[in-house]
């Protein structure tokens, strides 16, 4: 007959065998992405059947055998290394490694630097999907534009990218090309990935998009545009209003002849219908018009300049809707002889890197996208932070005409 204190031990070591599996058992679904698996900061584990509470893993932990020392692991090897594997190698708990990646503040300095070092040697990347089932956040939040290729464009999703890394976000990337169907598709899938929050150019969705993320509840940012109707935040500017500024301008320099040209971009063109609309309130009709399609080139303002060739009246006053399309209007001109501004003025669009280096310097109108992309990731971090739905923040950021030697003050009639 066994006595006591042989019973004992044998007892206790199945309860820790039993109790360790489980916990294990539990962590590597948590792993995997079962949902509602196992909240860090709590001692249950609900949806795995057979585990009550966890409070006694973290007061036997003292009582388990005493780890394995730390060994280098392959590049081959670290296919697949898991929490577990790290923990074992680290001589801790699998608890310890989910502190020292997610509240590395709660760890001691010495067993924190060891578990780092693990890290760093096989390779372990955390798996995302399970932290955010526990917290409810991804750290993702996706970005749509129209292109990459333009500066004012790019230079807004760089602040963005760049102030949400500050806060430990990622920026998923989506490239719309100016069509509200293509966005809508976007739309859906980035959905699908359940972001954090969602960032837009521009305000002119399709109408399924618009229930879509209303529908969420994901906060959700619209930038470069103005509108009554927002979804949620709204950082930008009035398209409409830099049309009637642009014409109103011009026409007190003395332009009474005018063209416009631009590419099939939604805002573009209704730049261009505000500025012909205030045009006509002065009494100027008609106002040609040439719409490229697809993305602006220096091909096409080359183009489109040698098709204005045929007007009469000068000094025309060409109005595009880029800067690459000016530029490339101030290009033919330059291989003809033609005079700026003499015989033909020039204004652009977007203020971009080069349009106070061309000859002669373009008149254009400036966007900060920099200030936009800062804006707008404030705006969402807000709005994440509080935790709550707050009243809409709506910001228009303006704009400044910017006058060069491409436009010039006319003698008065």
């Amino acid at each position: 007959m066994l006595d006591g204190q042989t019973v004992m031990p044998k007892a206790l070591s199945l309860l820790f065998d039993i109790i360790n599996n489980e916990y294990s058992r539990c962590l590597a679904l948590w792993e995997r992405g079962a949902r509602k698996v196992f909240d860090p900061g709590g001692l249950s584990c609900p949806d795995i059947p057979g585990v009550v509470a966890l409070a006694p893993v973290f007061f036997l932990s003292n009582h388990m055998p005493k780890p394995q020392k730390p060994r280098n692991v392959s590049a081959r090897s670290t296919q697949g290394v898991t929490v577990f594997e790290v923990a074992r190698l680290a001589g801790v708990a699998p608890i310890t490694v989910s502190r020292v990646l997610n509240q590395p503040g709660k760890v001691k300095k010495d067993t924190l630097l060891k578990v780092l070092q693990v890290i760093e040697e096989t390779g372990y990347v955390r798996n995302q999907i399970a932290g955010s089932l526990a917290s409810n956040r991804t750290r993702l939040v996706a970005v749509i534009v129209p292109v990459l290729t333009n500066p004012i464009f790019s230079d807004t999703y760089q602040a963005i990218a760049t102030w949400l890394a500050k806060a430990d976000y990622q920026v998923l990337l989506g490239i719309s090309g100016y069509h509200a169907a293509q966005e809508e598709e976007l739309i859906e899938v980035v959905l699908s990935r359940r972001p954090d929050g969602i960032i837009l150019t521009g305000t002119a969705h399709t109408e399924l998009s618009r229930k879509r993320l209303q529908s969420t509840g994901i906060p959700v940012v619209e930038t470069w545009d103005m509108t009554d109707n927002p979804i949620d935040m709204l950082i930008g500017f009035s398209h409409e209003e830099i049309g009637r500024r642009e014409a109103q301008h011009l026409l007190a320099k003395g332009y009474r002849h005018f063209a416009i040209m631009e590419v099939d971009d939604p805002r573009g063109l209704r730049r261009s219908a505000s500025f012909i609309g205030e045009l006509a309130l002065h009494g100027i009709t008609p106002c040609h018009r040439q719409t490229f399609q697809g993305l602006p080139t220096l091909a096409q303002g080359r183009a489109g300049l040698v098709e204005l060739l045929g007007f009469r009246q000068r000094p025309l006053m060409i109005v595009c809707s880029s800067d690459t399309l000016a530029h490339g209007v101030l290009t033919e001109a330059a291989s003809r002889g033609l005079s700026v501004p003499g015989e033909f003025a020039v204004m652009g669009f977007g203020d971009m890197n080069f349009a106070a280096f061309t000859y002669p310097a373009l008149s254009t109108v400036r966007i900060d996208g920099t200030d936009i992309g800062h804006r707008a990731a404030a705006a969402l971090l807000e709005r994440l932070k509080v935790k709550t739905h707050s009243p809409p923040v709506v910001t228009d950021v303006g704009f400044t005409l910017v006058d060069r030697d491409s436009t010039a003050m006319l003698p008065p009639l």
